[in-house]
């Protein structure tokens, strides 16, 4: 059975014996949360701080998606993996696979996904809630990281599908902050056009409930790289009240 270990990552999990499928299944450690349950399986994620290196380690059974292509089922691991390797080539800021692996031990189907940790990183939906207390000019950098993120992310023809402030992560830099994206298991190819990417960037907002008008403006603004008050912005605001009345009123 062939697994992927990130050429950066190979030496260090070595030094620590697990650079294998068996020895991080078998590794114990305390879950950070509870384990999600859904799908006939179960999946838990794990902190793993190796010294020099911290990583997050997710391992899971019988946690299965189907599709079309794959009406048996996969680990929802794969596809998540297939992502982070897809966004590393298409050049969208996300986080880094170390390990990845798959099992099948007396009809149990295994999965193990190790991603390095983004320590010095911190979430959006963390930071909106110091939002009041943030000066303008850094309010301003975090709304510009996180629309030239949206702007990549659907630049390079795909739809985050989950794209929630608890998923976009930001690291402040001399020059301002820059972003990347977490939770890319939803991740499919942008069919849709605009209809595609009104969905990811309501999603985003309807959810970052410091914002108001003004930064949703300044966010589209970014985003289309035209002025706040023209008529592509406008436009693009409008589009969004409209998917979130639609939202509402499905409730």
């Amino acid at each position: 059975m062939s697994d992927f270990i990130a050429t950066g990552d190979r030496e260090i999990l070595a030094r620590h014996g697990l650079d294998s499928f068996e020895s991080l299944w078998a590794l114990r450690l305390d879950a950070v949360d509870e384990p999600n349950t859904g799908r006939g399986g179960w999946s838990s994620v794990f902190r793993l701080d190796l010294g020099e290196a911290a990583y997050y380690l997710k391992r899971q059974s019988n946690f299965l998606s189907r599709s079309v292509l794959r009406p048996f089922g996969e680990p929802t691991f794969a596809r998540e993996f297939r992502n982070i390797r897809r966004y590393q080539a298409l050049g969208v800021p996300a986080l880094q696979a170390a390990f990845f692996g798959t099992r099948q031990v007396d009809g149990e189907h295994r999965a193990i996904l190790v991603s390095r940790a983004l320590d010095g990183w911190r979430e959006l939906a963390a930071t909106l809630e110091h939002w009041g207390g943030m000066i303008t000019a850094q309010r301003s950098a975090i709304i510009d990281a996180v629309a030239g993120l949206a702007r990549r992310l659907h630049g390079a023809g795909q739809v985050h599908g989950c794209f929630y402030p608890k998923h976009v992560f930001l690291r402040e830099t001399q020059s301002g902050f820059e972003a990347c994206l977490i939770d890319l298991e939803k991740t499919r190819p942008l069919l849709l056009g605009r209809r595609d990417r009104v969905k990811d960037l309501e999603t985003l907002v309807r959810r970052a409930d410091a914002w108001g008008e003004a930064e949703v403006r300044e966010l589209l603004a970014g985003y289309l790289q035209r002025p706040r008050d023209s008529a592509e912005v406008n436009d693009w605001l409008a589009r969004l009240a409209s998917r979130r009345r639609d939202k509402e009123s499905a409730r």
